[in-house]
């Protein structure tokens, strides 16, 4: 049995769909199901078991429950950039991290759990996953939550006992299905697509550095079911422990992004930047900690012997829009 922790979120939903699609269901998917839509996430999915997220070390107690367990994929955390309390960032993306981690070290199996791209702070150090934990211990993310994930990172270098492989993966900037309910917190391309479609419009974001245009910040967008296909390669390995980084390696502008989800909603390439995108003033409190470029660097994944081919951007974007965002039922 697998088990998927924040199962009813995006990025573990979305396995979950992956893993269905090659024909397993031996999964215990564990989260909070809460007042959101977020259980619309899992109402396809074919599964063994549920168990909420505050009863599931309680479960995990149980011999006859815990022998079940051959690999975790802990996706379960508060993923908000914008998250200020910060106890309860280490309580639930620490604390519950390094109880995942013993469990796993305890029954010898493998440990898949949720870094991020935002332990790299302002990129002043690079994006690059194959290096020493010293080196990794030198990055300053820029607010609290990219500190709770790069505490956790730190931790895991220290320990003697470890789980038979343990994979924390630095997500870059994942669109796709399933993140419906994550609000501010969605994507891009999700945001644009119903922007354009309730205003005729998108507004984006002016640059306040010479070197780069209005919308031309560059990010790193990678398409969740290429995320996804990466997870259940970690979870079918061995012997590949350590940090590594999932993006495409090529950074897009988010006019780049806004203009293929405009276009594929609409079903037309022709509309002009300028009919349909709008720049406004970035707010004064975002512009010291904004970042202007982020880009996986993808060497070491490849190294490990994964090979599959990323979607590219407009690849992407036009079969998330128009295969799910255009779709009455949008879920995968």
């Amino acid at each position: 049995m697998i088990l998927i922790t924040g199962a009813c979120g995006f990025i573990a939903s979305a396995l979950t769909w992956e893993l269905n699609e090659g024909g397993r269901n031996d999964i215990i998917l564990s989260g909070e199901l809460e007042k959101e839509d977020k259980w619309l996430n899992i109402r396809d999915r074919d599964y063994y078991d549920w168990v909420h997220k505050n009863d599931l070390f309680e479960w995990l107690s149980v011999e006859e429950n815990a022998e079940k367990i051959t690999a975790v994929v802990h996706m379960g955390a508060c993923s908000a950039t914008t998250e200020t309390d910060m106890d309860f960032l280490m309580e639930n993306n620490y604390e519950y991290t390094k109880k995942l981690w013993e469990f796993c070290t305890q029954r010898d199996i493998n440990y898949i759990y949720a870094s991020s791209a935002a332990t790299y702070g302002l990129g002043e150090l690079g994006y690059d996953d194959d290096v020493s934990p010293e080196e990794l211990k030198k990055l300053k993310p820029l607010n609290k939550y990219g500190y709770s994930k790069k505490f956790f990172d730190d931790w895991a270098f220290k320990q003697e006992g470890t789980p038979k492989q343990w994979v924390g993966i630095k997500f870059f900037n994942v669109y796709g299905p399933q993140e419906y309910h994550k609000d501010r917190m969605a994507s891009m391309v999700f945001h644009a697509f119903n922007q354009y479609k309730k205003d005729g419009k998108v507004k984006l974001f002016k640059s306040h550095k010479a070197e780069y245009e209005d919308g031309g910040q560059l990010r790193d967008f990678v398409y969740i079911k290429d995320v996804v296909k990466v997870l259940k390669f970690f979870i079918e390995s061995e012997d590949k422990s350590g940090i590594y980084n999932i993006g495409t390696g090529v950074a897009r502008s988010f006019k780049d992004l806004a203009l293929n989800a405009i276009r594929a909603g609409a079903d037309d390439y022709s509309l002009e930047e300028s009919k349909v995108i709008e720049y406004v003033p970035m707010p004064e409190d975002l512009r010291g900690r904004y970042q202007y470029y982020t880009c996986a660097e993808m060497k070491k994944l490849k190294s490990v012997g994964y090979t599959e081919e990323f979607h590219t951007l407009e690849e992407g974007v036009k079969d998330y829009v128009q295969n799910h965002l255009a779709k009455e039922n949008p879920y995968l």
